[in-house]
């Protein structure tokens, strides 16, 4: 039972901000499903791979079919840590409630502000600026040049950083203006885009596997780029089509910063869940449904263009940096027509926008939940009467989005190596595993104590081997000075901040501590 009914009649203070959230049961199944698919990033993954594919010190036997399989068995126990915890604490804040209530608030709660939402900060800048790349690369791709300036990073000659941030603060700002004037309408625009990213998904399949290697040899040898042909890049390629050490080595990584890790969408917003049914299966659904699109893309490609073509392309830098070559801009050339192309290009930018506009959501309930519990300041909890959303939690990450994405907009070459920030989740994972066991251990009994406690700590182990593999490749992953710096301050500031509430709130006779003895209510 909530503390709060415990304490009517009584003298001693609440231990939560208040009796109840304020958040309406407005999402359904779908909506759970398509706000986890558009958090673990399948579309941007397939956009991304050649920048990942170009760094690697050798991509012999490295395989993208195998490399995805074996990745999405290295989530199993994630899938299954989310899936019971999300059920026992179907809270706003899903991971950060589960971990705090298993090893505390003074390590869980900085841990959640490092790992998820602040750490999460800069990638939602770039990620937007990545947006307005996307509407640039495609109306290059579509051959009007005019659009070059914004596909183009602002460190490059011909960019135009400025148009780049006028047009993604503008996309930015509406998205959270739809949150905040209906919250339900924030679900939605992220079911429509990412449900819209899936059909020009299918569509784009379809179209590869019918071009096949024909079609394939036509667009590049169309694109008259001096000694480039189809075959001059395929026989660039000499290796095997598959290296278990090397795709295990090399790649895995790839999948695990990108997409099937990245299941905490929808049980962060757990208190507006509709249904046992959502609570039950939203995360495995939604893994599943991103492991076929990023394997049967992959194979796709494999099939149209053939092994060797679509490796020696990926690692080969002039189609990758200057002509963008990926999964989208593949389908986009084998296209039949321009009607054809031009909606696959639509659907690589709206598999981008739904990335954002999940993190609207998600970043405002894990504020939303650190003020309810009191670890930060409680006004970031509000949620407005009339409308039901936590417009200060939703103003506070717009605040804070726009200087990062300015920056990044104006300050690219420096700033994109933010995305090196991507090690603080996973070791914000890895403590997830660890709280799920330690959770298992102190309250189930049975089969489910066994499976929850195995689960947690194998997530814990697989997510110890990405934090290694990370700073193991920095030059691959993204490994820099600022990114470690920006992770270390976050944390700290995490633990100044924990101490500075519990010292401010015990004056008042309030512990904070005891929050994170209960399950907060709804």
């Amino acid at each position: 039972m909530p503390s709060e009914a415990r304490t009517v009649g009584t003298n001693k203070p609440p231990v939560f901000a208040r009796e109840a959230t304020g958040l309406v049961k407005n999402v359904t199944f779908w909506d759970a499903v398509t706000l986890n698919v558009a958090n673990m990033s399948a579309g941007s993954a397939l956009a991304l791979i050649g920048y990942t594919m170009v760094l690697l010190p050798t991509v012999s036997g490295v395989n993208l079919v195998y490399g995805s399989m074996i990745a999405f068995v290295m989530s199993i126990p994630q899938i299954i840590v989310y899936s019971m915890m999300s059920r026992r604490m179907p809270r706003t804040g899903g991971d950060y409630v589960w971990l705090t209530r298993s090893i505390g608030g003074f390590l869980g709660g900085p841990l959640s502000l490092f790992g998820y939402a602040l750490g999460n900060l800069p990638y939602l800048a770039l990620t937007v600026l990545s947006a307005v790349f996307a509407i640039g690369s495609v109306g290059v791709a579509l051959g009007n040049m005019g659009y070059l300036g914004l596909a183009l990073p602002g460190n490059l000659a011909g960019a135009q950083p400025e148009y780049q941030f006028l047009i993604g603060a503008v996309i930015y700002a509406a998205i959270v203006g739809v949150n905040l004037l209906r919250p339900k309408g924030g679900y939605k625009l992220v079911a429509v885009l990412t449900t819209l990213g899936l059909a020009a998904w299918i569509l784009s399949i379809v179209v590869l596997l019918s071009a096949g290697t024909t079609g394939v040899q036509n667009y590049i040898n169309g694109l008259n780029i001096a000694n480039t042909t189809y075959t001059s890049v395929a026989s660039s390629y000499s290796g095997p089509s598959f290296d278990f050490g090397n795709t295990v080595g090399l790649l895995i990584p790839f999948f695990a910063f990108f997409t099937y890790p990245w299941l905490n969408a929808a049980p962060a917003v757990g208190s507006e869940l509709r249904g046992k049914q959502t609570l039950r299966w939203n995360v495995a659904i939604s893994g599943l449904i991103s492991f076929l699109v990023v394997t049967i893309s992959f194979g796709a490609m494999y099939y149209a263009g053939g092994f060797a073509f679509i490796t020696g392309a990926l690692a080969n830098s002039n189609l990758v940096y200057n002509y963008s070559f990926n999964f989208w801009t593949l389908a986009m050339g084998v296209a039949p027509n321009a009607m054809v192309a031009t909606f696959i290009g639509i659907g690589w930018i709206v598999w981008v926008l739904a990335i954002v506009a999940y993190l609207v959501i998600v970043e405002a309930r894990y504020l939303l939940a650190f003020g309810f519990d009191r670890f930060l300041p409680t006004i970031i909890s509000r949620v407005d009467d009339k409308r039901g959303s936590p417009d200060i939690a939703l103003l506070v990450d717009l605040a804070i989005s726009i200087v990062l994405m300015a920056g990044a907009a104006f300050l690219y070459g420096t700033l994109v190596s933010l995305y090196g920030t991507i090690v603080a989740p996973m070791i914000y994972f890895m403590f997830i595993g660890i709280g799920a066991a330690v959770y298992a251990v102190k309250r189930e009994k049975g089969r489910s104590k066994i499976v929850l406690a195995v689960s947690g700590l194998l997530m814990a182990i697989v997510f110890a081997y990405f934090t290694y593999q990370f700073l193991a490749y920095p030059a691959i992953w993204g490994g820099n000075n600022l990114a470690y710096g920006y992770v270390a301050f976050t944390f700290v500031f995490g633990i100044v901040i924990y101490i500075a509430s519990k010292s401010y709130y015990s004056k008042k006779g309030i512990d904070i501590g005891l929050a994170f003895k209960e399950i907060p209510p709804e």
